[in-house]
């Protein structure tokens, strides 16, 4: 077991810390939480915020950077740390909590919500600095070219979000067996699972038994109805359901005790094949027969500002997205013979849901044991294609340059850049566009694929909550499946876990928050950081394109009225107030748009 002392000890503990602190300051100041003064740094442009410590005293901090063209974000200086004021003391800011004990009353958060956006805080400190330590010791500068390689070696997490690696639940030692970045090999466990409480969801295209078949083997599959045979049951009534080890371990032992007495659940075995986990933790892909699918695990983890269970009505709607956008794709000849955009299906789902003995004990169990089967990306490349998560376009290797930088000495940033919007942005808005459907593809959910670094295609993920639409603003409704409700207990406690709605703005800004300000908007700032492409020229050349797009397809004009993606603000999530602020309602705010005209 690898120990975390040498970690902590080294120059990335340091490193992570200002990194979390910048993404701090950078949010509270952007979110209007946090008043801020703009000053002059010895010459640069910068920030000072006021604050008070427990004693009373005045306490300031000061940070260089500005506010940025790519949505009005506000960017500090990477190279720069912050630096703290007292009396006439001045020293660097090395106390996340203390940082917010001292602007504790302006930002009006609640004693215990404030600890434990703290407590998480603490913990991607901790669990970052394992990470960034282990990437220095290994030598990571260069990262792998197979994308199940780059899904570990991109190991940043989220560009904006302060908690961007909290994954609380997981002590150190979970972090090293578990984590991504180490690339674990891991061996779900499986369960039969009662039908009675079972719900299972596939494809119209696949029949139950046949993909199993094709996903353990046909050996692995009688073994497991042996064991349900022993205990007294008929295989018949069961379904097989995979089990993330730590999830078995740390929460369903114990939630599903009676179940297992019951012998409504049964232990049936381990996984034949070896999985490592993606970036998102939870999903894990098969290290033994690459071509077999993704399994996305239910996971009683937080990370950043999302809990990592799997609500049951979303496991049940998995495969009816999926067969819904397939279709759509299939039958659109833009998309199936020009840009020829992988969807990545979600072609089954179980979740065990038995009901609780009173409402109040659904919180325990909701969305604990559950799995979707995503369709893998291997074999949708083609001769010479290699893939890449799309944040790893953003990412920067141990010696502090950019991943791309081959690329873009290779291509050059304006006409690869170019390319790049070709392929990736014109599959969103054309969903959008054409048919009204706003995709959540952040992060690791959209991957680039290319050829030697030059853009080909996007391959696209994450559909069964990641999708947003009114159905009255669809092209073809009657296409549109009966999809299973957001129970009102889920909404409760999650007001932004919806995929329906009657507000279009909602639609059109759920793709801009994700791709735009969260993807593209990095990539700009980068590109602005390294090679001097300035944000305004990055946003006219994704802007073109959306142009000569809209000017090919003059019969959707009245289509981009109602989502125009040229408005001069558009509405982002507020990801640090939702960690300090209940999360019962939609934390949103007004920013201004890099795309609209005349910038």
């Amino acid at each position: 077991m690898k120990q975390p002392v040498a970690a902590l000890q080294s120059a990335q503990y340091v490193e992570v810390r200002r990194r979390i602190f910048r993404q701090l300051v950078e949010s509270l100041i952007y979110e209007g939480l946090l008043p801020a003064q703009q000053i002059q740094i010895e010459g640069e442009p910068g920030f000072v915020i006021e604050g008070r410590s427990e004693r009373c005293e005045v306490v300031t901090y000061s940070a260089r950077g500005q506010r940025k063209l790519t949505f009005g974000r506000i960017r500090l200086n990477r190279y720069a740390p912050i630096l703290r004021q007292t009396g006439g003391e001045i020293a660097e800011a090395d106390s996340l909590a203390q940082f917010l004990l001292d602007v504790r009353q302006a930002l009006g958060a609640d004693a215990s919500r404030l600890t434990q956006f703290i407590h998480e805080l603490e913990q991607t400190h901790l669990k970052d600095t394992l990470a960034q330590h282990y990437r220095h010791q290994a030598g990571l500068a260069q990262y792998g070219s197979a994308y199940d390689e780059w899904e570990g070696d991109v190991m940043d997490g989220h560009p904006y979000h302060p908690s961007y690696k909290s994954r609380i639940g997981f002590d150190y030692a979970d972090n090293y067996r578990y984590g991504p970045e180490f690339k674990p090999e891991l061996y779900p466990i499986w369960v039969a699972a009662d039908k009675e409480f079972a719900h299972l969801a596939i494809s119209e295209r696949l029949e139950y038994s046949e993909f199993l078949r094709q996903e353990l083997g046909e050996e692995t599959i009688r073994a497991f109805a042996d064991v349900v045979r022993t205990a007294g049951k008929n295989p018949e009534d069961f379904v097989l359901l995979p089990v993330h080890s730590w999830q078995w371990q740390r929460h369903i032992v114990t939630a599903c005790m009676d179940d297992l007495r019951e012998k409504r659940l049964i232990r049936v075995g381990r996984s034949p094949d070896a999985f490592r986990p993606q970036q998102s933790i939870r999903t894990l892909a098969n290290a033994s027969q690459p071509d077999r699918s993704y399994l996305k695990l239910a996971m009683s983890l937080i990370n950043t500002s999302t809990g990592r269970t799997l609500a049951p009505h979303t496991v049940q709607n998995a495969p009816l997205v999926t067969d819904w956008l397939q279709r759509l794709a299939a039958d659109d000849a833009f998309f199936r013979d020009e840009l020829r955009t992988v969807l990545l299906g979600e072609v089954m789902g179980i979740s065990y849901d038995p009901p609780p003995r009173a409402e109040l004990l659904q919180a325990k169990t909701a969305g604990i044991l559950g799995c979707i089967w995503r369709e893998s990306l291997h074999p949708h490349l083609e001769a010479g294609e290699e893939a890449v998560p799309y944040n790893a376009l953003t990412s920067l290797d141990v010696n502090g340059r950019p991943i791309i930088e081959l690329w873009v000495q290779k291509f050059g940033a304006i006409p690869w850049l170019r390319q790049l919007f070709a392929v990736s942005v014109l599959p969103l808005a054309h969903f959008l566009y054409a048919h009204g459907i706003a995709l959540e593809t952040h992060a690791q959910n959209a991957v680039l694929l290319h050829e030697q670094g030059r853009p080909t295609r996007i391959a696209l993920k994450d559909f069964h909550d990641g999708i947003r639409f009114c159905r009255s603003f669809l092209t073809q409704p009657e296409l549109c499946p009966p999809l299973h409700r957001t129970p009102d207990a889920h909404a409760r406690v999650n007001a932004n876990s919806f995929v329906e709605t009657d507000e279009l703005g909602l639609v059109r800004d759920f793709m801009h928050d994700a791709f735009f300000f969260i993807n593209i908007g990095e990539l700009a700032l980068l590109m602005d950081e390294f090679y001097g492409v300035e944000e305004a020229a990055f946003w006219a050349l994704v802007r073109d394109v959306l142009e000569q797009y809209q000017q090919r397809f003059p019969e959707l004009r009245e289509r981009f009225e109602l989502f125009d993606l040229f408005a001069p603000t558009i509405e982002v999530e507020q990801l640090t107030k939702r960690r300090l602020y209940p999360d019962t309602e939609l934390r949103m705010h007004a920013v201004p748009n890099p795309l609209r005209r005349g910038v």
